[in-house]
């Protein structure tokens, strides 16, 4: 079945390589197979989540979010979108067969996204482009729809700027995913410095000073009459919704995970996030 779905949408050996193709099988395959073992409970996020294309379980979550909104324009955009493969719209593009835009810095690794999926979907687009506060226009420009279905940003870096700048300017997503920084704990508000230039790898040695704290989300969020929904268990991304595009009672029954340490993190550095903080407490930090 799989493989009729990917001749379909025009994916094929001659025109993807062997392990390409290999990676978009077994990402549907696991995905699919996921998808069809959770047991939802509407009030539980945790049961929500699956894993195709995505790393933490966004895809359930953002299936399960996106069955429940009022209104649709099937539409998305993600800035940081990696290779293509490995995010947050992959199983929208390649699954969904959403339209939409992927924004990714890297020049190499937006081609490749292009040539992976982009190329071979319908009514999705790649740009290769470093968001900053600055260009945010252009990226308007770019945009058929400034209510996308679902908005995802993963950039660790600029993301709390980037966020409240497309907020700022009018764009009005109707499911907003954001990485936060589980290294501030569950109380700090606060970000790091903008720099335009920002890149995490050389920001620090230890790469934990990146991002904003997930209580410096809610506010922003909650600033802009956004809801927050949850947390995924992994305790890389936050989830707000735009209440306005949700039945209320459903909004109201989801008991949220409110925080949860980065597994990665705690995996490398054998340490809670209040102990990780530490080791960047002497970095310049912004509260908000």
């Amino acid at each position: 079945m799989i493989e009729k779905f990917l001749e379909l949408i025009g994916i094929s050996n001659y025109l993807l390589g062997i392990r390409d193709r290999q990676r978009i099988c077994t990402a549907l395959a696991k995905g699919a197979e996921m998808m069809q073992a959770r047991k939802i409970d509407l009030a539980l996020p945790g049961t929500w989540e699956f894993s195709g294309f995505s790393q933490n379980g966004e895809d359930g979550i953002l299936d399960v979010l996106r069955q429940q909104l009022l209104k649709t324009n099937r539409y998305f955009i993600e800035i940081g979108t990696s290779d293509g493969i490995q995010n947050n719209s992959a199983w929208l593009v390649v699954a969904e067969q959403y339209s939409g835009i992927m924004i990714e810095g890297n020049p190499k690794l937006a081609q490749r996204a292009r040539q992976r999926v982009i190329n071979h979907s319908i009514g999705a687009e790649c740009y290769n482009m470093f968001v900053t506060r600055e260009n945010i226009a252009e990226l308007k420009s770019l945009a058929f729809h400034h209510d996308p279905d679902v908005l995802s940003l993963d950039i660790d870096g600029n993301d709390y700027y980037i966020a409240q700048a497309l907020l700022d300017s009018g764009f009005r997503p109707k499911v907003f995913v954001v990485e936060y920084n589980s290294v501030f704990g569950p109380d700090r508000c606060m970000t790091i410095e903008y720099k335009s230039n920002f890149a995490f790898k050389q920001a620090h040695p230890t790469q934990l000073y990146y991002g904003v704290s997930i209580a410096g989300w809610r506010k922003l969020f909650e600033r802009h009459g956004y809801h927050f929904v949850t947390v995924d268990r992994n305790g890389v991304n936050g989830f707000f919704v735009d209440p306005a595009t949700f039945d209320i009672s459903f909004l109201n029954k989801v008991k949220a995970l409110p925080f949860a340490e980065n597994r990665y993190q705690y995996t490398k550095f054998r340490k809670s996030s209040e102990a990780q903080f530490s080791l960047i407490a002497d970095q310049k930090f912004v509260a908000l």
